[in-house]
C-alpha cells in the first residue's frame, strides 16, 4: 500500500526535466539497459528488482560525477576557499530518489526504468537506508551537505563507512533487541573507492627527541601499529545547479595483508588475526563504552577518521599551493560536536613534527582553522577521555594537549590572578592522579575560533552556564546558529502532493528559497484550498495506516488525530510522560465511554542505546500499555497506542506525512535544539510541546495561537531544582496521575507482573530527574485542548498551513549561510 501511494501522490507531479540536460530519455534509458549489462552483468529478462535499482542507480551516478568534477574544476580556478565538514555521524538515508530529484532526473529516470520492467517509486523500495548515524546529529550533517551543494558552497564531509550502521531494532515480547544491521552486505552503487589515495594512520608506541642540524628540538611519533584508511567517495548533488560535492567515508584496511611469518610456520588463524582487529575500526557504528574495550575502540574510531581527513586536506592544499601558511585563507575544518575533536592536537602535530613550523605559528593557523559546533547541554555528553587510555594510543597527542593547557592556564591566570577556581574549571584536564581526565569541549572551545549552540536558548545556556568562564574570557568567541533542515528532501521528497499544491499556489522558489512559504498565508482563509490540503494529510494517514498495519498488525483510523512522538528514547524527551497520559485518557474514556472524545492514534518509534536500561524499559512500558489498552472494545475505536519498530529516515518519510500532532516534550532546558520539530510543522503537523530548543523560535515565528505550549520554563525548570523538587508531593495532589501510576504499579498492564516497573515507577517517585510528574497536569491540560482544537477541522487545517507558511526561517540552507558568512569565511561558486 505504501508503494501505491507514492504512485499516486508521484504522478500528481510534472516529470522534472533539467532545462541544461544534455540527454534525452530514449538515451538515458538506453543508458540503464547499457549499465545492467556492462556494471550488473545482467540481461533484461533475468534481472531482479535488485539489480534494476543497480542499473538506474549506476545511470543517475554517473551524472553525478560529471557534476563533480566540473563543480572541482570550478573551485580551483576560483581559488575558492573550502570547508570541511568532520562529523562521525551521517545519517543520509537512501540516495537514489534523493538524487534523482536533485539532479531534476524524474521524468528520465521514469522512461528509463521502465525499459526496464519496472515503476519508479517500486524502485526507490529495492534501496536500504545508509544508517550511518543514530538521531539528529547525523540527520542535521547530512542536510547541511544538501544545503551546502544547493547553494554552491564548495564543501566536503568527513565520516567513517561503518559496515554495520545503526542497529536494526526489533520488538519481541515488547522488549527492544538489537540486530546487526549489515547495509553494505550487498554492496553501495553511490560510492567510490580510491584505494591508491589511502592514508597511514598510526596508534600507540613511543616519541623520540631529537636536535636537528639547525639545533631545534625534533620530535618523532614512533607508532607502534599503524592502520590503513580507504577513502570512498559519495556524491551529494545540489538542486539542479550543475554542484556536486564530495562525502569522503573511510574504512579500514590491515596495513598488511597478513603475517608471512606465522603462515609460514601454519598458524593460519594467527597470521590474519590481526588485520581482522585492524578493520574493527570501521565495522560498526558507536561501539558500547561499557568497558575498556568500547571505550578504546570508540577514541580509535575518532582519531582514525579524524587523521585521515586532515592528511587529505592537508595534501589537497599542498598541491594547490604549496605551502600552509595560507591554510585557513582556503579551508575552514568544522567539528560536528565533540568526537572530531581530536583534530586540533593532530594538526598542531602535523605542523609542528611534520612540516617545522613553530607554536606560536601551528596555534595561530590552527585555530583560525577549526570552529566547533556544540549540540548537548548534558555534562554526561560533553566526552571525557581518561588520560591513561588516551595517552596508551596518543602519546604525542597527550604531550600536545598537556602543552596546549599550559599556554591557555597561563593567560587565563594572567587575566584572573590567583583564581584557582576559575582555573579549574576551565582547565582541558580534570581529575587527579589515577583519575585525571580530557574534557574535550574544552579543548575544542580552546581551539577554535569559532564556537556556536544550535538554537537560541541552547546558545543562551551554554553562555550562562556551561561555558560561562569561557564566554567572559572571549565574549565574542560564542555564538548562536539554529540548526534547519532541508525541504528538497522533507517536503519535495517525503511528501510529494502537499508539495505539489503548494507549487500551485505560489510557485517553485520555496524549494530555494524557504522563507517564499510566507506567501501561503492567505491561502489559510480559502476553503477550496483548506480542503484539498485536509484530503492530502487523510490520503498519507491513509498510507501508514496501511504500514503500521502490515508492520505491526495493529489497526489504527486514518480519520483519527494522529498523535506522534518519533525520535531517540531518552528519558529527558520524555516519551515516559507521553505514555502515562495514554494511560490516563484511557482511564477517562473508561470512566464516561459516552463522552465527547476526539479519536487519537498515538504512535511512537524510536531506538534506545542497547546499554540504557531506563529508556528500553521505556520502550517495553509503551508496549505492554499499547498491547493493553488496544485489546479493549470499549475504548477501541477512540484511542490506539502503536510503537513503530526500527525507527530511521525511510520510516520517518513515511511518517511526517501523516502526522497531526508533533510531540516535542523535553524538559525546558534540556534539548539542544531538535530538527524533528521542524520536519513535522513543515508538513503540516502543529506542536504541543514546552518551551525548549527551537521550540521557542517555532512558537515565536507561528504565533502561539497556532501550537501547543505547556510546562514549566528553563527558568522555572531550575528554580523548582534548587528549591527541592519533591515528585510525590504531585502524585498526592493529582488524583489521576496517582490512579494512572497505581494502574501499572499492580501489574494489570504487565501480565500480573507488579515486579517488572516497580524499578522505573521507584525512580520516577524517588528522582524524577526531568520533572514528568512535574509538568504532567499542564501536558495533560494542553493535550486536551489539542483534541478539542482537532475536533474543529476547519480550525486544525487553518493552524496547520499557517504553521508551514511561517517555517521559512528553518531550513539548513539559512543555517548553512550563517556559517558560511560568519564562521566560515565561503563564497559560493558561480553557478
Amino acid at each position: 500500500m505504501a508503494k501505491n501511494k507514492k504512485d499516486t501522490t508521484a504522478n500528481k507531479i510534472e516529470p522534472d526535466q533539467d532545462p541544461g540536460a544534455s540527454h534525452t530519455p530514449s538515451s538515458f534509458a538506453t543508458d540503464c539497459l547499457d549499465a545492467l549489462r556492462l556494471a550488473v552483468g545482467r540481461e533484461r529478462e533475468d534481472a531482479t528488482p535488485y539489480d534494476r535499482y543497480l542499473a538506474l542507480a549506476t545511470a543517475i551516478r554517473g551524472r553525478q560525477l560529471d557534476a563533480w568534477l566540473d563543480t572541482e574544476a570550478r573551485r580551483r580556478d576560483a581559488s575558492a576557499k573550502r570547508v570541511h565538514y568532520l562529523s562521525l555521524e551521517f545519517l543520509v538515508g537512501r540516495s537514489l530518489q534523493n538524487a534523482v530529484l536533485n539532479l531534476g532526473l524524474e521524468g528520465e529516470a521514469r522512461v528509463g526504468i521502465n525499459a526496464l520492467g519496472m515503476v519508479l517509486e517500486d524502485v526507490y523500495e529495492e534501496e536500504h537506508d545508509a544508517a550511518l548515524g543514530n538521531g539528529g546529529l547525523g540527520r542535521l550533517a547530512a542536510c547541511f551537505l544538501d544545503a551546502l551543494a544547493t547553494q554552491g558552497y564548495p564543501a566536503v564531509g568527513h565520516g567513517i563507512r561503518y559496515e554495520y550502521g545503526m542497529f536494526r531494532q526489533e520488538i519481541r515480547d515488547g522488549v527492544q533487541l538489537e540486530r546487526p544491521d549489515n547495509w553494505l552486505y550487498r554492496g553501495n552503487p553511490w560510492e567510490t573507492p580510491r584505494p591508491d589515495e589511502r592514508v597511514a594512520v598510526g596508534f600507540g608506541g613511543h616519541v623520540e627527541y631529537h636536535t636537528g642540524d639547525d639545533g631545534r628540538l625534533q620530535v618523532v611519533w614512533s607508532p607502534a601499529t599503524t592502520v590503513w584508511a580507504v577513502p570512498h567517495i559519495t556524491l551529494v548533488p545540489g538542486w539542479r545547479n550543475g554542484v556536486s560535492n564530495p562525502l569522503v567515508l573511510w574504512d579500514a584496511a590491515s596495513s598488511d595483508d597478513f603475517n608471512l611469518g606465522y603462515f609460514n610456520d601454519g598458524d593460519y588463524i594467527r597470521a590474519v588475526e590481526d588485520k581482522a582487529h585492524d578493520e574493527t575500526i570501521s565495522k560498526v557504528l558507536y561501539p558500547g563504552d561499557a568497558n575498556a574495550a568500547g571505550k578504546a575502540l570508540r577514541l580509535k574510531q575518532q582519531y582514525f577518521f579524524v587523521a585521515a581527513s586532515l592528511a587529505r586536506i592537508l595534501n589537497e592544499h599542498l598541491t594547490e599551493e604549496g605551502a600552509l601558511d595560507t591554510l585557513p585563507e582556503r579551508v575552514a575544518i568544522h567539528l560536528n560536536d565533540t568526537h572530531p575533536v581530536v583534530a586540533i592536537p593532530e594538526l598542531m602535530r602535523l605542523l609542528l613534527d611534520e612540516h617545522g613550523f613553530g607554536w606560536e605559528a601551528a596555534w595561530d593557523i590552527s585555530t583560525r582553522t577549526f570552529a566547533y559546533t556544540n549540540h548537548t547541554l548534558m555534562p554526561e555528553a560533553l566526552e571525557r577521555w581518561d588520560v591513561g587510555l588516551f595517552g596508551g594510543l596518543l602519546p604525542r597527542h597527550l604531550e600536545l594537549c598537556y602543552e596546549i593547557n599550559r599556554r591557555f592556564l597561563r593567560e587565563v591566570s594572567q587575566r584572573w590572578p590567583r583564581d584557582g577556581e576559575r582555573l579549574a574549571r576551565m582547565s582541558i584536564f580534570e581529575g587527579g592522579e589515577g583519575d585525571k581526565r580530557i574534557r574535550m569541549a574544552n579543548l575544542a572551545l580552546v581551539g577554535s575560533h569559532s564556537v556556536n549552540g544550535v538554537a537560541a536558548l541552547h546558545s543562551e545556556l551554554l553562555r550562562r552556564d556551561l561555558f560561562r568562564d569561557f564566554h567572559e574570557l572571549w565574549p565574542s568567541k560564542l555564538r548562536n546558529i539554529t540548526n534547519g533542515v532541508t525541504q528538497r528532501r522533507w517536503l519535495r521528497q517525503a511528501n510529494p502532493a502537499l508539495a505539489t499544491l503548494i507549487t500551485e499556489a505560489i510557485g517553485e522558489r520555496w524549494l530555494t528559497d524557504l522563507e517564499a512559504l510566507t506567501e501561503l498565508v492567505p491561502h489559510a482563509e480559502d476553503a477550496a484550498f483548506r480542503e484539498t490540503w485536509s484530503g492530502i494529510k487523510r490520503l498519507n494517514a491513509h498510507v501508514l495506516a496501511e504500514y503500521v498495519s502490515d508492520r505491526i498488525q495493529v489497526d489504527i483510523d486514518p480519520a483519527s488525530l494522529f498523535d506522534v512522538q518519533v525520535k531517540r528514547i531518552h528519558e529527558y524527551k520524555r516519551q515516559l510522560m507521553n505514555v502515562l497520559r495514554v494511560l490516563a485518557q484511557y482511564l477517562r474514556i473508561k470512566d464516561d465511554p459516552n463522552g465527547d472524545w476526539t479519536p487519537r492514534t498515538v504512535l511512537l518509534a524510536g531506538k534506545a542505546a542497547p546499554g540504557y536500561w531506563a529508556a528500553k524499559e521505556i520502550i517495553r512500558l509503551t508496549n505492554d500499555v499499547a498491547r493493553f489498552i488496544n485489546a479493549d472494545p470499549a475504548t477501541n475505536g477512540l484511542l490506539k497506542l502503536a510503537f513503530i519498530p526500527d525507527y530511521g529516515v525511510s520510516l520517518a518519510e513515511r511518517i511526517f506525512p501523516a502526522s497531526d500532532l508533533s510531540e516535542q516534550i523535553s524538559t525546558a532546558g534540556t534539548e539542544a535544539s531538535g530538527t524533528g520539530n521542524m520536519k513535522f510543522a513543515l508538513n503540516g503537523a502543529l506542536t504541543i510541546g514546552t518551551l525548549d530548543g527551537a521550540n521557542i523560535e517555532i512558537a515565536e515565528a507561528v504565533g502561539a495561537r497556532n501550537l501547543f505550549i505547556f510546562g514549566l520554563s528553563e527558568p522555572e525548570v531550575r528554580e523548582l531544582r534548587v528549591a527541592g523538587y519533591r515528585p510525590r508531593d504531585h502524585v498526592e495532589s493529582n488524583a489521576e496521575i496517582r490512579r494512572v501510576l497505581d494502574l501499572v504499579i499492580s501489574g494489570a498492564i504487565s501480565d500480573g507482573d507488579a515486579s517488572r516497573y516497580s524499578a522505573l515507577m521507584d525512580n520516577l517517585l524517588d528522582w524524577d530527574p526531568y520533572l514528568v510528574l512535574a509538568d504532567f497536569a499542564s501536558y495533560s491540560d494542553a493535550q486536551d485542548e489539542a483534541g478539542r482544537c482537532f475536533s474543529d477541522s476547519e480550525r486544525w487545517t487553518r493552524m496547520a498551513i499557517l504553521n508551514v507558511a511561517h517555517m521559512g526561517r528553518f531550513s539548513s540552507d539559512r543555517s548553512v549561510r550563517e556559517y558560511a558568512e560568519g564562521v566560515w569565511g565561503i563564497a559560493p561558486l558561480e553557478v
